[in-house]
């Protein structure tokens, strides 16, 4: 893991996330206001409307990708995939086996839970006279 002590956050690095957010609050907005389409066109409009956002995402990823977080958060990224590398995952049957132990004891302790349900409602009807 990284250690840093504190460092600064430049003016640059401050005005690339306001205006990433700025870009991202647009896309969004432009792409609800322009779907007032009407007529044939609107899967048409659909399919530029998606495009633009991809484009406009794709430009503030890429501007994000320039600041110190943005750089910080793609170590972590790339540090994070190669311990999921590392993850020595279960096989197919010791998978189907685990699976079948926890449905057999869900059943279980759901068949003792009813059951002692069963004896509580018993005893409180007889407790308070409900029943023989």
């Amino acid at each position: 893991m990284n250690t840093q002590s504190q460092s600064s956050v430049s003016i640059a690095d401050i005005i690339k996330q306001i205006l990433s957010v700025i870009l991202v609050i647009s896309g969004i907005a432009g792409f609800y206001y322009f779907s007032a389409e009407h007529g044939d066109l609107k899967e048409v409009a659909l399919l530029y409307r998606v495009l633009a956002l991809v484009f406009i995402m794709s430009i503030v990823s890429g501007m994000m990708l320039t600041t110190d977080v943005g750089r910080s958060v793609w170590a972590f990224a790339l540090e994070s995939r190669q311990e999921v590398r590392k993850v020595v995952w279960p096989t197919r049957e010791e998978t189907i086996r685990t699976t079948l132990l926890v449905f057999a004891m869900v059943f279980i302790v759901g068949l003792i839970l009813w059951v002692l349900d069963m004896f509580l409602f018993w005893g409180v009807r007889f407790l308070t006279g409900q029943g023989g």
